[in-house]
């Protein structure tokens, strides 16, 4: 994402405002970086996101620490302020949880506590099952039907899984990607419902700001979804990817295959000029730029899952700790597809009896250990069609 720089250094754009006299222009400067001002102090503000990325990043280690209780993990995951869950005091200090935000956004969930309990109660169960089945057979060699551990072949990175093959941590952490980032922000945080509620068209027109803050609601709202991607940056304004191990590193890693070379930019651009937007009171520019916010970041799980179901094959049966990782990582992002969404429209690109029917293929019998090669292309196939790219598109970075 460095060559943004070099994209982004015009400093206004020319549009036609939404206000009500339609042939009136307005000129929205537009900064060079995610970077704004009021009374030359920032209006941004994402902190609680940079907040749940840091929890989410000391739960993924955690999963693969055997000392861990699942007492210990649950509280992690479902953080209450004050208590000592984590060793950094500052997380422990916070009234922020993961998993109250996890299939918690407003389009998708608010009239849907059903499904949003189900996905709450998988991202349990891994940490249970992870607690109860992979823990006590930490040091055993795992076999077909039995969990343990496999080394990766050359004296590589010892993973450790389920009877069916299944890293739970890996499966948790990709999971999480669609789940919390990616739903918050397209479903929840980019949605008219949530930028426009209550009165906050009209107290954005009037620069009305939250009490004790230095901005709007609305403003508040983009930058929060800005936040679950670029909220572990060193300068968040600039952001350089690849800064934690979820939304952004797969940006940057789908960003770096020449296919999709234009995701990062596009993303970062959209942000930009949507929030511009919000400042000059151009809710019709707002709007779009989200559009193009929530097609090129529902490519992210997409890619992502087709590229490694298609690296576990050439290792199957032949390094199947290399081959159990990759599709460990497809799994999550297979999951994380039902939080996708289509621009332009109330619904993801595949639905959660879609996604449950690929991953039920995945770990029919033995799961990994009996799953083909004409499964995995199957499912391949079916992701890619959903997003309009190939397998062979998704397959390599190139």
């Amino acid at each position: 994402m460095t060559r943004i720089l070099s994209i982004v250094t015009l400093a206004t754009i020319l549009f036609t405002s939404c206000s009500n006299d339609d042939d009136n222009l307005n000129t929205i400067e537009t900064p060079s970086t995610y970077n704004f001002t009021r009374n030359n102090l920032t209006t941004v503000d994402f902190s609680g996101q940079t907040t749940r990325i840091a929890m989410a990043d000391a739960l993924a280690k955690a999963l693969i620490d055997n000392t861990k209780t699942q007492t210990q993990l649950d509280g992690m995951f479902a953080h209450a302020q004050g208590n000592n869950d984590f060793t950094d005091a500052n997380l422990n200090a916070s009234d922020k949880n993961l998993r109250s935000k996890t299939a918690a956004s407003t389009d998708f969930f608010s009239s849907n506590t059903t499904v949003a309990n189900i996905i709450k109660a998988d991202f349990d169960g891994w940490i249970t099952s992870q607690v109860t089945e992979v823990f006590p057979k930490w040091d055993v060699v795992a076999s077909a039907g039995n969990a343990g551990q496999l080394q990766q072949g050359g004296g590589g990175t010892i993973r450790y899984i389920n009877a069916k093959g299944l890293e739970y941590n890996q499966a948790f952490a990709k999971s999480l990607i669609g789940a919390l980032m990616l739903d918050q922000i397209l479903n929840n945080y980019l949605s008219p419902a949530v930028l426009d509620a209550g009165t906050n068209i009209t107290d954005n027109n009037n620069d009305v700001l939250e009490s004790g803050k230095n901005y709007t609601s609305m403003e508040h709202k983009w930058d929060e979804a800005y936040g679950y991607l670029y909220g572990s940056e060193v300068n968040p304004a600039v952001p350089v990817l690849d800064a934690d191990q979820f939304l952004s590193e797969y940006i940057d890693r789908v960003s770096a295959d020449s296919d999709f070379s234009t995701i990062d930019d596009d993303v970062y651009n959209a942000f930009k000029l949507g929030r511009a937007a919000i400042v000059a009171k151009n809710y019709k520019v707002r709007d779009a730029q989200a559009e193009i916010i929530k097609e090129n970041l529902s490519k992210i799980p997409a890619v992502r899952g087709v590229y490694y179901l298609q690296a576990s094959k050439a290792n199957l049966g032949v390094d199947n700790a290399r081959a159990f990782h990759a599709l460990s990582e497809a799994y999550g992002f297979i999951y994380s597809l039902q939080f996708t969404r289509k621009p332009n429209s109330t619904q993801p690109y595949v639905t959660k009896t879609e996604v449950d029917g690929y991953l039920a293929q995945l770990m029919e019998g033995n799961g990994f250990w009996d799953v083909s090669a004409t499964t995995i292309d199957t499912i391949s196939n079916a992701i890619a069609a959903k997003f309009g790219f190939t397998t062979a598109q998704a397959a390599t970075v190139e």
